[in-house]
Protein backbone atom coordinates (compact mmCIF):
# COMPACT_ATOMS: atom_id res chain seq x y z
CA UNK A 1 0.00 0.00 0.00
CA UNK A 2 1.80 3.17 -0.97
CA UNK A 3 1.31 6.16 1.14
CA UNK A 4 -1.35 8.82 1.25
CA UNK A 5 -1.37 12.35 0.74
CA UNK A 6 -4.91 14.12 1.80
CA UNK A 7 -5.66 17.14 -0.07
CA UNK A 8 -8.10 19.60 0.40
CA UNK A 9 -10.22 21.13 -2.70
CA UNK A 10 -11.14 24.64 -2.38
CA UNK A 11 -8.05 27.02 -2.52
CA UNK A 12 -5.83 23.87 -2.80
CA UNK A 13 -6.66 21.75 -6.06
CA UNK A 14 -9.39 24.38 -7.68
CA UNK A 15 -9.88 27.87 -7.89
CA UNK A 16 -13.51 28.47 -5.61
CA UNK A 17 -13.26 32.06 -5.97
CA UNK A 18 -13.70 31.81 -9.78
CA UNK A 19 -16.49 29.47 -9.50
CA UNK A 20 -18.15 31.97 -6.76
CA UNK A 21 -18.05 34.73 -9.38
CA UNK A 22 -19.47 32.31 -12.29
CA UNK A 23 -22.13 31.61 -9.64
CA UNK A 24 -22.95 34.94 -9.07
CA UNK A 25 -23.05 35.57 -13.14
CA UNK A 26 -25.26 33.04 -12.88
CA UNK A 27 -27.57 34.07 -10.35
CA UNK A 28 -27.49 37.45 -11.28
CA UNK A 29 -26.75 38.19 -14.67
CA UNK A 30 -23.54 40.05 -14.22
CA UNK A 31 -20.11 38.41 -13.06
CA UNK A 32 -19.37 41.36 -10.42
CA UNK A 33 -15.97 43.56 -9.85
CA UNK A 34 -13.13 42.25 -8.23
CA UNK A 35 -13.04 44.58 -5.29
CA UNK A 36 -9.76 42.73 -3.10
CA UNK A 37 -7.65 40.42 -4.87
CA UNK A 38 -5.60 39.54 -1.57
CA UNK A 39 -8.99 38.53 0.32
CA UNK A 40 -9.58 35.11 1.38
CA UNK A 41 -13.38 34.76 1.56
CA UNK A 42 -15.33 35.21 -1.98
CA UNK A 43 -17.38 37.85 -0.45
CA UNK A 44 -14.54 40.13 0.66
CA UNK A 45 -12.85 39.67 -3.06
CA UNK A 46 -15.76 40.46 -5.41
CA UNK A 47 -17.76 43.57 -5.09
CA UNK A 48 -21.02 41.65 -3.94
CA UNK A 49 -23.73 42.73 -0.97
CA UNK A 50 -24.60 40.62 2.05
CA UNK A 51 -27.77 38.81 0.81
CA UNK A 52 -31.00 37.81 2.35
CA UNK A 53 -34.42 36.11 1.60
CA UNK A 54 -34.80 35.01 -1.95
CA UNK A 55 -31.94 36.51 -3.44
CA UNK A 56 -30.33 34.20 -0.72
CA UNK A 57 -31.78 31.47 -2.05
CA UNK A 58 -31.45 32.28 -5.53
CA UNK A 59 -27.75 32.08 -5.09
CA UNK A 60 -27.62 28.84 -2.98
CA UNK A 61 -29.69 26.89 -5.80
CA UNK A 62 -26.34 27.76 -8.39
CA UNK A 63 -24.58 25.70 -5.81
CA UNK A 64 -25.74 22.96 -7.69
CA UNK A 65 -24.20 19.63 -8.84
CA UNK A 66 -22.65 21.43 -12.26
CA UNK A 67 -21.14 24.27 -9.95
CA UNK A 68 -19.55 21.42 -8.21
CA UNK A 69 -18.23 19.42 -11.34
CA UNK A 70 -17.04 22.11 -13.34
CA UNK A 71 -14.77 24.75 -11.18
CA UNK A 72 -11.29 24.96 -12.83
CA UNK A 73 -7.89 23.79 -11.42
CA UNK A 74 -5.22 25.83 -9.47
CA UNK A 75 -2.42 27.39 -10.73
CA UNK A 76 0.29 24.65 -10.87
CA UNK A 77 -2.07 22.07 -8.56
CA UNK A 78 -2.40 19.21 -11.79
CA UNK A 79 1.72 19.11 -11.69
CA UNK A 80 2.04 18.96 -8.12
CA UNK A 81 -0.49 16.20 -7.72
CA UNK A 82 0.64 14.40 -10.71
CA UNK A 83 4.37 14.71 -9.50
CA UNK A 84 3.27 13.45 -5.90
CA UNK A 85 2.14 10.28 -7.51
CA UNK A 86 4.94 9.60 -9.46
CA UNK A 87 6.79 10.27 -5.99
CA UNK A 88 4.91 6.96 -4.92
CA UNK A 89 1.84 8.53 -3.44
CA UNK A 90 -1.66 7.74 -3.75
CA UNK A 91 -3.98 10.89 -3.19
CA UNK A 92 -7.20 11.38 -1.93
CA UNK A 93 -9.16 14.58 -1.40
CA UNK A 94 -10.57 15.51 1.85
CA UNK A 95 -12.76 18.37 1.27
CA UNK A 96 -16.15 20.30 3.54
CA UNK A 97 -18.77 19.98 1.71
CA UNK A 98 -22.45 18.54 1.49
CA UNK A 99 -22.02 14.96 0.91
CA UNK A 100 -24.62 14.70 -2.43
CA UNK A 101 -21.61 16.61 -4.11
CA UNK A 102 -18.82 14.40 -3.45
CA UNK A 103 -19.40 12.29 -6.48
CA UNK A 104 -19.61 15.75 -8.62
CA UNK A 105 -16.81 17.10 -7.15
CA UNK A 106 -14.88 13.79 -7.83
CA UNK A 107 -16.07 14.34 -11.16
CA UNK A 108 -15.19 17.26 -11.39
CA UNK A 109 -11.19 16.48 -10.40
CA UNK A 110 -11.08 13.83 -12.56
CA UNK A 111 -12.34 15.23 -15.67
CA UNK A 112 -9.44 18.41 -15.09
CA UNK A 113 -6.70 15.20 -15.18
CA UNK A 114 -6.12 15.12 -11.21
CA UNK A 115 -5.09 11.96 -10.36
CA UNK A 116 -7.28 11.47 -7.62
CA UNK A 117 -9.70 8.28 -7.32
CA UNK A 118 -11.24 9.07 -3.81
CA UNK A 119 -12.86 12.29 -2.34
CA UNK A 120 -14.35 11.85 1.34
CA UNK A 121 -16.71 15.29 1.75
CA UNK A 122 -17.26 16.08 5.79
CA UNK A 123 -18.82 18.32 7.57
CA UNK A 124 -17.71 22.15 8.05
CA UNK A 125 -18.71 23.29 11.30
CA UNK A 126 -16.93 24.67 13.60
CA UNK A 127 -15.61 22.93 16.26
CA UNK A 128 -12.84 22.35 18.58
CA UNK A 129 -11.67 19.55 16.43
CA UNK A 130 -11.47 19.64 12.55
CA UNK A 131 -14.15 18.10 11.07
CA UNK A 132 -12.03 16.54 8.79
CA UNK A 133 -9.29 14.93 11.60
CA UNK A 134 -11.58 11.90 11.60
CA UNK A 135 -11.40 11.11 7.89
CA UNK A 136 -7.31 11.76 8.35
CA UNK A 137 -6.69 9.31 10.76
CA UNK A 138 -8.97 6.79 8.69
CA UNK A 139 -7.33 6.86 6.01
CA UNK A 140 -3.77 6.87 7.94
CA UNK A 141 -2.57 9.65 5.42
CA UNK A 142 0.88 10.94 5.92
CA UNK A 143 0.11 14.30 5.28
CA UNK A 144 -2.55 17.08 4.69
CA UNK A 145 -2.87 19.93 2.89
CA UNK A 146 -5.30 22.49 3.49
CA UNK A 147 -5.68 26.24 3.08
CA UNK A 148 -8.02 26.94 6.11
CA UNK A 149 -6.18 27.14 9.53
CA UNK A 150 -9.19 26.20 11.38
CA UNK A 151 -9.01 22.86 9.49
CA UNK A 152 -5.36 21.75 11.55
CA UNK A 153 -6.85 21.41 14.58
CA UNK A 154 -6.71 17.91 15.85
CA UNK A 155 -4.85 16.76 13.45
CA UNK A 156 -3.20 13.74 14.88
CA UNK A 157 1.05 14.94 15.18
CA UNK A 158 1.75 12.17 12.85
CA UNK A 159 0.29 13.83 9.91
CA UNK A 160 2.86 16.30 8.11
CA UNK A 161 0.03 19.27 7.99
CA UNK A 162 0.69 21.59 5.08
CA UNK A 163 -1.22 25.21 5.12
CA UNK A 164 -1.54 26.86 1.67
CA UNK A 165 -1.29 30.71 2.33
CA UNK A 166 -2.63 32.34 -0.62
CA UNK A 167 -4.85 35.45 0.38
CA UNK A 168 -3.80 37.07 3.18
CA UNK A 169 -6.56 39.81 3.73
CA UNK A 170 -9.35 37.95 5.90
Amino acid sequence: MRPIIALDADGVLVDYHHAYADAWAKAFGRRPALRDPAAYWPMDRWDVRRLTGDELETFRKCFDAEFWSSIPAMAGALEACRELVEAGYDLVCVTAMEMQFETARLRNLRGLGFPIERVIATANAQSAESPKAAALRELQSVAFVDDYLPYMRGIPPQIHAALVLREPNG
